[in-house]
């Protein structure tokens, strides 16, 4: 199944992508996709409904986050080995983990707000994956039991905020609109092989990132067995597996970050598409400066 939450910003309804790729509604069923309604025993429920019974959704509404309510947002970092080479740092012996704001998530193609103060702003394509069953030190053998599915994740990054000002990562990978996820929820029985995925984005047409997720350093069940071990996973939380190279930061011999006015493109093989504008923040910024 692929599943969807479109209208307007908070309050989005929970939606269905049909075989011919037309919403479908699922308000008569449950009240959110979210992590209520995305455990085994609810997904089991929802495959027995015949699509052609759900209303269709007229026009083309906006698209929100797949996954409403989301409690933690993890994020692994210098996933990929070639990576974490163009980033200047080594590859890591066990999985960089950051938190990112739950405020940063946006719909797939909702506008990227470029933050106040910023001079780096940066890109990431990466498979997210989404908790259906509660994790707690779970096996690598049996980690798969506990995803509900997968989408695409724009991580979006503030280089300068991330790297320059001190502290954790999260002040670069928080701001609003700095977390798109969907444009669906793909039910993990619809994906063969979370390993075997092409990824990729572009700016304004020029193609940056051209990956697969077979070259993870560390693969999915490892990652969600790994997190399990320091803390819960719950129905509903979102994992974003770290990015393939072509990073604006790893451009040579000059990095690339985005402005204002320009369009990204970004995609996972079989999990859909993503589309967003950058736009400048509105009203006055901080004269909050580093010392």
């Amino acid at each position: 199944m692929k599943l969807l939450r479109y209208g307007p910003v908070g309050a989005e309804k929970p939606g269905l992508l049909d075989a011919s790729g037309k919403i479908r509604d699922l308000s008569a069923h449950v009240a959110d996709i979210n992590g209520t309604t995305i455990t085994p025993e609810k997904l089991a429920e929802l495959k027995k409904i015949d699509p052609a019974t759900l209303p269709l959704v007229p026009g083309s509404p906006r698209i929100g986050p797949c996954v409403g309510g989301v409690g933690k947002f993890i994020c692994v970092g210098l996933n990929y080995a070639d990576h974490a080479a163009e980033s200047g740092m080594e590859v890591p012996s066990e999985p960089v983990l950051f938190f990112k704001a739950t405020s940063a998530i946006c719909g797939p193609d909702d506008d990227v707000i470029i933050p106040h103060g910023s001079t780096k702003a940066d890109w990431e394509v990466e498979l997210g994956v989404v908790i259906g069953k509660e994790a707690r030190y779970v096996n690598e053998a049996d980690a798969m039991d506990h995803i509900a599915g997968y989408c695409v994740i724009n991580d979006l990054s503030e280089r300068a905020f991330q790297m320059e000002r001190g502290g954790q990562w999260v002040k670069g990978k928080s701001a609003d609109t700095f977390g798109p996820i969907g444009p669906w929820l793909v039910t993990r029985d619809e994906v063969a092989d979370p390993q075997q995925l092409d990824l990729w984005l572009e700016v304004d047409g020029h193609r940056y990132q051209n990956g697969n997720t077979r070259t993870m350093i560390f693969n999915v069940p490892f990652i969600v067995a790994y997190i399990s071990q320091f803390m819960s996973l719950q129905p509903g939380d979102i994992i974003s597996t770290g990015t393939p190279p072509g990073v604006g930061l790893g451009i040579k011999p000059v990095p690339v970050y985005l402005k204002t006015g320009q369009t990204m493109r970004l995609g996972i093989q079989g999990l859909g598409e993503q589309n967003q504008r950058t736009i400048a923040a509105t009203g006055t910024g901080s004269t909050f400066l580093p010392r």
